[in-house]
């Protein structure tokens, strides 16, 4: 069945996020990222490749492979935080970089992703990730409060499809 909505379905995520979406979602992304010292990264991918499949490559070892690719570790306080969707898995991963997981217990992220997860299967993607930017704003928040210092934009707010 994992084989079929991967390769059968497909899973547009352009379909889902089309470009006005993914403005919106930019500008939440960059509305809170005022609010904490972390990097917020948003990406979306529909489904996974062949290859993929084959390797049995989980969600999360995916969205591992994405945070990386997208260089989401590469900020100066190790602040960046990866919200990964697949689509045609309905699957939603945090990923954080080290000061994040060193401070943020991966149990935290779980009301973000179910808030998230409530919204796309009412088909409503954007209010779906703006909540999850929000609820993921208030876990940095927390944890990592910008406290009027200045937090440099070092990753792209512009939500990925991949």
């Amino acid at each position: 069945m994992r084989w079929f909505r991967h390769l059968v379905l497909g899973w547009p995520a352009k379909r889902h996020f089309p470009p006005e979406t993914l403005d919106l979602i930019q500008r939440a992304i960059a509305d809170q990222e005022r609010n904490h010292l972390g990097e917020v990264c948003f990406a979306v991918e529909g489904r996974l490749s062949l290859t993929e499949l084959i390797r049995c490559a989980t969600a999360r070892h995916r969205a591992a492979e994405v945070f990386a690719n997208l260089r989401v570790w590469d900020t100066a306080h190790n602040t960046g935080v990866l919200i990964y969707v697949l689509l045609a898995e309905h699957a939603i991963e945090i990923v954080g970089d080290r000061a994040i997981a060193a401070s943020i217990d991966e149990t935290e992220w779980a009301p973000a992703c179910a808030r998230m997860q409530r919204h796309f299967a009412a088909n409503d993607y954007l209010a779906g990730a703006i909540a999850g930017v929000e609820a993921i704003t208030a876990i940095l928040r927390r944890h990592f409060p910008a406290d009027g210092r200045p937090n440099p934009d070092e990753l792209p707010d512009r939500p990925v499809i991949l």
